[in-house]
């Protein structure tokens, strides 16, 4: 048997690669879009991809699991469980709990293990060519390395009303019934590691056992002392804030992502086309540079979501493809890296993009206004915006700012000023040029506080010990 996971950093993302060697056939497990992975890693194997399945409705990315199939042939399997309001609306074999896909050898059995979702499933894999015991959970977004899958994200993104306790109590008798009844030696492989918005303390290691989880995870204790109420209480204290987008992600994935097919490279557009574009406003700019230097200038009107690892993440913060109909142009130092980049998009379901430029030369410039920590006082702001997340404000935060994290403040307009400057940061600055950019963009008034919190918090003690020493 082969196993591979494929990790997106971006999204902090794992899908699975299930091969029986013998046979030469493939599974596919929650893949992403951009589908040239799983491809290129099942004919290096000498192996046909035969069925895609994934866990559950997801709401961090779109699913690859139509486009897969669309490009394959292979047969598509997903949950039939979690009642009427819980069912797919695109074509393929439902799955319920005990039912097996068979490639070979190898056994892949659906257990029901609702709670982060209610049609959720999880993936027990048999090798059989080895034995004839379970050996691999694939845990999807119910037991992560050292955390769970968060009941609360319904609320939070799909319009729910008070679920996430409903969910709490399935994740708890999904432990109980269903993970702990395991061996301990079961290897658990799942759909997250560090950094997903999935749960509040998810481990990096890319695996577990179902022993070591039990022995050693928060809510160990609470399994064994069959205290309901104090799981549910410590599993919903403190979870991090939901990007807006999730309930795009959530309402697109269970009516069917769009199937893209094969993708045109992307060309590098002529400065003057664009110039002429950003004027009539039928074209958005990305400036994909650091905050430093965009800090420097950039285009006029465009957004700032920085190459790297988040692109996906940053680009649904600020680019909502329901609303906002205009192509897009990427700044890529060649088309490679615009093509890069427009792979982490199409995962967020951003597939619109027209092209890419190598420079800003010849474009609409604008320089961010910026504010510096020791100025912050005597500026007359409409409002103080801090962008972090709700746990980071209350760790601490400038006296008297609005917190609304940036994943979702162009959903939620309603809660800012509608005249006079905003004061905007971060931890960093990172973040905080993202959410700017958008809301500059949108036609709000707005000036950074330069160097973040880190910035104001080193000034407030430089200050304080300034005191101190008189």
């Amino acid at each position: 048997m082969l196993i591979e996971r494929i990790y997106d950093e971006d999204l902090a993302q794992a899908s699975y690669l299930i091969g029986c060697q013998a046979k030469g056939e493939a599974i596919v497990v929650d893949g992403r879009r951009d589908i040239a992975v799983y491809q290129d890693l099942a004919a290096k194997n000498g192996m046909k991809i035969v069925a895609v399945t994934e866990t559950h409705i997801h709401a961090d990315y779109l699913s690859g699991t139509r486009e897969l199939a669309a490009a394959t042939g292979a047969k598509i399997y997903v949950s039939g469980e979690g009642g009427p309001d819980w069912q797919y609306e695109f074509d393929g074999e439902r799955l319920y709990d005990g039912d097996a896909i068979t490639l070979g050898n190898i056994t892949i059995k659906a257990l029901h293990t609702p709670g982060h979702t209610p049609e959720h499933l999880s993936f027990l894999v048999t090798d059989g060519a080895f034995s004839d015991q379970p050996g691999y959970l694939l845990s999807g977004d119910f037991v992560f390395s050292g955390d769970l899958g968060r009941p609360d994200l319904l609320d939070e993104a799909a319009g729910g009303i008070d679920t996430r306790f409903e969910g709490a109590k399935q994740l708890f008798a999904s432990l109980r019934d269903k993970f702990l009844t395991l061996p301990d030696y079961v290897q658990v492989h799942p759909a997250h590691g560090a950094g997903s918005a999935c749960g509040k303390a998810l481990g990096a290691i890319p695996s577990s056992t179902v022993g070591y989880e039990r022995l050693y995870a928060w809510w160990g204790p609470y399994l064994a002392a069959n205290d309901e109420q104090g799981f549910i209480n410590e599993l919903l204290d403190g979870q991090p804030d939901a990007h807006a987008y999730f309930g795009r992600m959530k309402r697109e994935n269970r009516e069917g992502p769009a199937i893209m097919g094969e993708r045109t490279p992307l060309p590098e557009l002529a400065p003057g086309i664009v110039a002429a574009g950003l004027a009539e406003d039928t074209l958005t700019f990305i400036d994909t540079r650091s905050n430093s230097e965009v800090h420097e200038g950039t285009v006029a009107r465009s957004l700032n979501v920085p190459a790297g690892k988040s692109v996906a993440s940053y680009g649904a913060w600020v680019v909502n493809p329901e609303a906002d109909k205009n192509p897009l142009v990427l700044l890529a130092p060649a088309q490679e890296a615009a093509m890069d980049m427009w792979d982490h998009l199409v995962r967020v379901g951003i597939d619109n993009v027209a092209g890419y430029l190598t420079s800003i030369d010849g474009l609409p410039t604008a320089t961010p206004k910026l504010i510096q920590p020791e100025e912050l006082d005597g500026f007359d702001a409409a409002m103080v915006l801090d962008v972090r997340n709700k746990t980071e404000h209350t760790a601490g935060h400038i006296p008297g700012s609005h917190q609304l994290s940036g994943g979702r403040v162009m959903w939620h307009l309603d809660e800012l000023p509608a005249n006079g400057t905003i004061v905007t940061y971060c931890q960093s600055g990172v973040r905080n040029s993202v959410a700017a950019s958008a809301l500059r963009r949108a036609g709000y008034d707005v000036v950074e506080l330069d160097g973040s919190y880190a910035a104001w918090n080193a000034w407030q003690q430089t200050r304080q010990n300034a005191v101190s020493a008189k």
